[in-house]
């Protein structure tokens, strides 16, 4: 019997091994989000977050401040109808605003992204510099996303939640697993990819 299950689960894992990557990505992205959903806590109003009970609001305000200063920087070089009100707060003359709390920094993303690349198979002289590379991408990425989502929202107010929650949500992980898509087939060694015992 024991024999029959184990010759049964060689079988399923050699058909699946050319999707072995894929099934990972989507298990690390999956994995890494339900634990930040169940450890992270965050204040949606303001900027309060704990992990754990213990404070680590600072890299989340740290980031949210930066994120906001280069969303007005960008922003302004289109329109001269917006003001920031504060660290975290941008206005447009035509009343329509956006206030960049901590959900919005990459550091979600960034974590996630780390776990991905952590659970693919690749050897590590390639992941410790594209590891860095992705955070930058994602950095950006988010940069452009608000930037975005804060154009539009000048004079349609209304479509924040669509394009917030949905649109550039789902284009922001799109963009993530291309970039990961990346690794996996031009930066990695092709040896690696071959190699299940290496993460």
């Amino acid at each position: 019997m024991k024999c029959l299950l184990r010759k049964q689960l060689s079988e399923i894992w050699s058909k699946l091994k050319p999707y072995r990557d894929i099934i990972v990505f989507v298990v690390a992205l999956l994995v890494s989000n339900y634990f930040w959903k169940l450890t992270i806590v965050g204040d949606e109003h303001g900027l309060a977050v704990t992990w754990f009970g213990l404070d680590i609001t600072a890299p989340f305000a740290w980031m949210a401040e930066i994120t906001t200063n280069a969303v007005y920087w960008i922003v302004s070089l289109f329109r001269d109808t917006i003001y920031q009100v504060d660290a975290i707060t941008l206005r447009f003359t035509s009343g329509s605003s956006t206030r960049i709390v901590w959900a919005c920094t990459p550091i979600k993303q960034g974590f996630i992204w780390l776990c991905i690349m952590l659970a693919t198979a690749g050897d590590w002289k390639s992941k410790l510099w594209f590891i860095p590379f992705g955070w930058i991408c994602i950095f950006i990425i988010n940069i452009l996303r608000i930037t975005a989502i804060t154009l539009f929202i000048e004079f349609h107010p209304e479509w924040f939640e669509i394009l917030h929650v949905y649109i550039f949500k789902y284009l922001f992980y799109g963009l993530m697993f291309l970039l990961w898509v990346w690794y996996v087939e031009k930066i990695r060694k092709p040896e690696s990819s071959s190699d299940t015992d290496q993460v």
